[in-house]
């Protein structure tokens, strides 16, 4: 997991970096950590939250092993399947 805030000093410097990650496949989902929910890149939600609160994965299976939960508004499936086996506990 890599915390958003850093990856640079400065709002230039972590967009470099975030890019460069992301190219070489060492990002591939992002997180709210206030949450603990993991989505897309691309998501509208995830977009949307402070710097300080956003953190990176490499992939699903590293999210969950931290504790964080799918979006229900970018990853549907995954999230109901997540929501089934909480029910079950």
């Amino acid at each position: 997991m890599l915390y958003h805030k850093d990856l640079g000093r400065n709002t230039a410097e972590r967009g470099i970096q975030t890019r460069l990650l992301i190219r070489k496949g060492n990002i591939q989902l992002g997180g709210y950590k206030k949450a603990r929910i993991y989505g897309l890149l691309s998501c509208a939600s995830g977009k949307k939250m402070n710097v300080a609160n956003r953190v990176f994965f490499a992939d699903e299976a590293e999210a969950l092993a931290c504790g964080y939960r799918p979006c229900g508004r970018c990853l549907p499936e995954q999230y109901k399947a997540w929501k089934a086996t909480q029910a079950m506990q």
